[in-house]
Formats: structure tokens, C-alpha cells, sequence
């Protein structure tokens, strides 16, 4: 008598499991959507926002992530999605500064010049001396030791005539007088393919401005806020080649508070199922324990 009721209330926990998990595995998990977002974008796609032009460089999905939108399925598998908008600024404003003492390499023969700067407490120019290879032109000069010597403090050349005989050149008629630039704030200045203004110098540097385009760049990450321009949208991923802009956020909230409410009672069910199989089996071992009697 007591196994039957035993197998009676275990038949009773068994189809109590089986009917949460038949819940289980009929539910279709609700997800993000949204009717009429502002923006459907992929790849290469633009728009505009405000007066300025925007350019969807990127949309990627990666395996093994599991954030990045959970709710909104943009993230569901395990896969993470995310974009890039870019926008180029045609008058942004760069800067460089050239410190005194410093080198720099110009023109079509790639002339390394020293930036020399006074030292002055009203100083507004600096020169560009060039650097003199002296190593390169003695060994360019077969007549010339490859070596400088030193004699009462001063630099010659060796030159040797062919026959032995050797004459002591003083390395300042010897080498070349370097080249000099001189530039004042105000002046135009070639720097790095940039035509540039010098904008301000001291005693110890000198500030190169000018105007260039610049690409600038947006992140956009799935279900997250991202600001473009004076707007902010929330940007979700549908899928791994669309991403959609949209200022619906309250439509968002109730989407993610049904998807909350569904995994509680995923959950609540999951927890049905253990407990009723746990407890069915429970019942069996004991009700056929040997007894003592």
C-alpha cells in the first residue's frame, strides 16, 4: 500500500515536471524590435544628422562574448555586435612643436636641418641650420683620411696628395658652410606635407598650426546609448549586418522588462522541474527500502 501511494505521488511530480518543461520548451523568448526606427543602416551606409554627414564604416559580430545585448538578441549566442559611424571634420585644427636643438629632415633630398632657436627672453624666429654629413663627404673624397684629427684644440682634414704626402685642411674651409632657413611667427612652413603657419615661438621651442581634415570616429555598441551630434539613440543590432538607430526608449524599457519577466519564470520553471524529479525520486528510494521487519 504505501509504494502505491508512493508511485502515486511520484507520478504526480513527474507529469508536474514534464508539464514545466513542455512550458519550457515551447516558450519563444520575446526580444528587442522596433517598428520605425529613426535609422536601418549597414555597412558603408550614411546619413545625416543635423547639417553634418555620417558614415557607417563598420559593423562586427564576435563569437564568445555573451554581453553586449542579451536582451535585445543582438548579443543572444554568445555572439557580440557592435559598429563604427564616422565623420571627417574638413577644418580641424593640428599643431606641432619643433623643440630647440632638434632635428628635422626637409625637402626632395631629405636634408637633415638642426632647429636653432636664440636663447632671449623676446625671442620670435628660429633658424634651421643644416646638418652637415661630414662623415659621408670625407668618405665620398678619395684624397681625404675618413678621420678627423685634432691639433691645439682645432679639427683638420688629411689630404693626402698620392705621393705620400699628407697636408692638414682646417675642417672649416674643408667642409661646406651649412645652409640656414630662417622663420618668423607669422611665416608659412612646410612640415610633413602640411603647409603650415608658425604660430608662436619661445627661447625653447617653436608651435606650427594648420588646418586639415580629420576622420573621427563613434563607437557604437549593442542596446547602449551612443551620441551623435546633438542626438543621442540607442543603437541595437538585429542581426550581424544591420544596425539600427532609435530614440524610442521607452518602447526599449517595456521590451527588457518583458524579457526580465520571462527568464523569472524560465527560471521558476527550470526550478519546478528539478524539485519535482528530485522529489519523484525520492519518493521510489524510499518507498522500496528493505524493512527491518
Amino acid at each position: 500500500m504505501q509504494r502505491r501511494a508512493a508511485a502515486v505521488f511520484a507520478a504526480f511530480f513527474l507529469l508536474v515536471g514534464a508539464a514545466s518543461y513542455s512550458l519550457i520548451a515551447t516558450a519563444q523568448q520575446p526580444h528587442v524590435e522596433f517598428e520605425n526606427p529613426e535609422q536601418t543602416l549597414q555597412q558603408n551606409d550614411t546619413f545625416s544628422v543635423g547639417d553634418r554627414q555620417y558614415t557607417v564604416s563598420e559593423i562586427s559580430a564576435s563569437s564568445g562574448g555573451g554581453g553586449g545585448g542579451g536582451h535585445g538578441g543582438g548579443g543572444g549566442g554568445g555572439v557580440t555586435r557592435a559598429g563604427q559611424i564616422t565623420w571627417v571634420n574638413e577644418s580641424a585644427q593640428y599643431s606641432a612643436t619643433l623643440q630647440n636643438n632638434s632635428t628635422l629632415v626637409r625637402g626632395e633630398q631629405n636634408t637633415s636641418y638642426r632647429v636653432v632657436i636664440q636663447n632671449a627672453s623676446d625671442v620670435s624666429s628660429f633658424t634651421l641650420r643644416e646638418d652637415i654629413n661630414e662623415s659621408r663627404i670625407l668618405a665620398d673624397d678619395p684624397q681625404a683620411d675618413d678621420q678627423l684629427v685634432t691639433r691645439n684644440g682645432s679639427q683638420f682634414v688629411v689630404i693626402e696628395d698620392g705621393s705620400g704626402n699628407a697636408t692638414l685642411v682646417p675642417a672649416s674651409e674643408y667642409f661646406p658652410e651649412p645652409e640656414t632657413q630662417q622663420f618668423s611667427e607669422g611665416d608659412s612652413f612646410e612640415y610633413q606635407s602640411n603647409q603650415t603657419t608658425v604660430s608662436n615661438v619661445t627661447n625653447g621651442s617653436a608651435t606650427l598650426t594648420w588646418t586639415a581634415e580629420k576622420t573621427n570616429t563613434i563607437e557604437a555598441s549593442n542596446d547602449a546609448n551612443v551620441t551623435i551630434g546633438e542626438e543621442t539613440y540607442l543603437a541595437h543590432f538585429p542581426d550581424n549586418e544591420t544596425m539600427l538607430l532609435t530614440q524610442d526608449f521607452q518602447s526599449f524599457q517595456r521590451q527588457n522588462d518583458r524579457i526580465d519577466q520571462f527568464t523569472t519564470s524560465k527560471n521558476g520553471l527550470w526550478g519546478i522541474v528539478i524539485l519535482s524529479g528530485a522529489a519523484a525520486l525520492l519518493l521510489l528510494m524510499m518507498a522500496y527500502l528493505p524493512s527491518r521487519y
